[in-house]
């Protein structure tokens, strides 16, 4: 947890009270977990050295040989203390984030023309890349001026007007502004290009300014009840009436820029710092709350379209990534992975859940 948290809201807590601990795949998490261990030994933030301790041990074991069940569940239990929020808090909310899959050209025909722009040099970061979603109620990038100084960037509406025309920004056509407007709001995409083949693009930054809800401004105007609103329905919406969905989309004044990471062959689709994302392994977080690269059990009984069984969700996770939307202690977004299925799964997923984050039994002295 960061040194700006809350630091009682979680109490310890014992293995043998995490729903599901005794039957989940510890080798996958175990997985899930290596993949963010190069972030957190990059990183410098003294909360985490703990972690950072964790992370080298468990590069030692996977380099020793095979991780099997048994010594994946030993390598979490034996370096982490399980945590649980007090019942005085409210319940937490799990939502679900996919890799859209769009159809693309390199060049801008009559079907493809609308810009998937890269990142401007003239935008610079006032907050780092993980702590814009704990810090998303304030401008998080802005834009740096001929003269020096630093000015608010350009919103959605006046890029999508032109504003950033004729720099050579624009790295594929799509060819629907809906499609790249969800698209900028998972933070990722495959875009499907004409010859088959699949180009993977990935968060390069935003212009800074907060992220505004569409689909709760949908519900506060009463053109849309709680209970029906979801990512179908809001994606039919916008898409019934383009002179209709432009101002709505303008709502929201953030605008995410990608930068090309490579064919679908080369490369994963990836959260922040770059970790690797694990579909229903990777989990965005609020960073005010969970450091990058610690594992949280997630337990949601009411979840039962993701995983056979019917005993609702229940499996230890991996901080990966973070998001606008994404604050409190007990809210997170659980990867999906990629393509349509994936978006359906992601777009029905809104249901109540518990954290339990496991924290670092070492304090990471000398680290």
């Amino acid at each position: 947890m960061s040194d700006t948290s809350p630091q009682a809201i979680f109490e310890p807590v014992s293995f043998s009270e995490l729903p599901g601990w005794e039957t989940d795949d510890h080798p996958a998490a175990f997985e899930a977990f290596l993949s963010s261990a190069a972030a957190v030994l990059a990183g410098n933030n003294a909360i985490a050295a703990g972690l950072r301790a964790a992370c080298r041990t468990a590069l030692e074991l996977k380099a020793a040989g095979p991780v099997g069940a048994a010594a994946a569940r030993c390598f979490f239990e034996g370096n982490f203390t399980p945590h649980g929020a007090g019942r005085a808090s409210q319940a937490g909310l799990l939502t679900g984030y996919y890799e859209p899959e769009l159809a693309g050209s390199l060049r801008q025909t009559g079907a493809f023309d609308v810009p998937v722009l890269a990142r401007p040099a003239d935008l610079v970061n006032l907050v780092d890349e993980s702590q814009r979603g704990a810090l998303s109620d304030r401008l998080t990038h802005a834009r740096r001026t001929s003269d020096g100084t630093i000015d608010p960037y350009f919103d959605r509406q006046e890029i999508d007007e032109g504003v950033l025309d004729g720099r050579g920004l624009e790295i594929a056509y799509v060819a629907d502004p809906v499609d790249l407007f969800f698209m900028q709001v998972q933070g990722s995409g495959l875009i499907r290009l004409q010859d088959g083949s699949g180009l993977r693009v990935g968060y390069d930054g935003k212009n800074g300014h907060p992220y505004t809800s569409l689909g709760r401004h949908l519900i506060e105007t009463g053109l849309f009840t709680a209970e029906a609103m979801n990512l179908a329905s809001l994606t039919q919406w916008l898409k019934a009436d383009s002179a209709r969905a432009r101002p709505l989309l303008w709502r929201n004044r953030s605008y995410v820029f990608f930068r090309v990471l490579g064919s679908e062959q080369e490369i994963r689709t990836l959260g922040t710092d770059a970790i690797p994302l694990t579909p229903l392994r990777s989990l965005a977080v609020d960073t005010a709350f969970h450091e990058l690269g610690l594992p949280v059990h997630v337990s949601a009984p009411d979840l039962g379209h993701i995983l056979d069984g019917g005993d609702g969700f229940h499996r230890l996770m991996v901080a990966h990534d973070v998001g606008s939307a994404i604050k409190g202690p007990e809210r997170g977004d659980v990867f999906c992975g990629s393509g349509r299925t994936a978006g359906a799964i992601a777009g029905m997923t809104k249901h109540a859940v518990r954290f339990f984050p496991l924290l670092p039994k070492r304090s990471g002295d000398g680290d």
